[in-house]
């Protein structure tokens, strides 16, 4: 797999991850707010995105599995950090936003 398709993933990572992350802070937002069934639809858009971002990732794991030389990629690393930070920004979320159900 060459530098550019290891890129392309890496950006397919960061947006995924990035709408998730977004619609992880907006669900915190909604909770806030009372609106619970909000929060808890965003968090399920959120695992959409997610997994979306598994996908793309577990492509690129696939095919080193399989031999395929992997290029080093500052965008793919990029990509991971961003994942790995909005699947802690998940966990947190939803403690948060059951914090604020048992305010209410």
């Amino acid at each position: 797999m060459n530098k550019e398709e290891v890129t392309m993933l890496g950006f397919e990572i960061v947006a995924f991850a990035g709408d998730a992350r977004s619609k992880l802070l907006e669900s915190l937002n909604s909770a806030k707010q009372g609106d619970f069934d909000k929060a808890e639809q965003l968090i399920k858009e959120a695992d959409e995105c997610i997994v979306e971002a598994h996908n793309a990732q577990t492509s690129l794991l696939t095919k080193e599995a399989s031999g395929d030389d992997i290029a080093y990629s500052v965008t793919m690393m990029h990509g991971q950090d961003h994942l790995m930070t909005t699947l802690l920004l998940k966990d947190m979320m939803k403690h948060m936003i059951e914090l604020y159900k048992r305010g209410n």
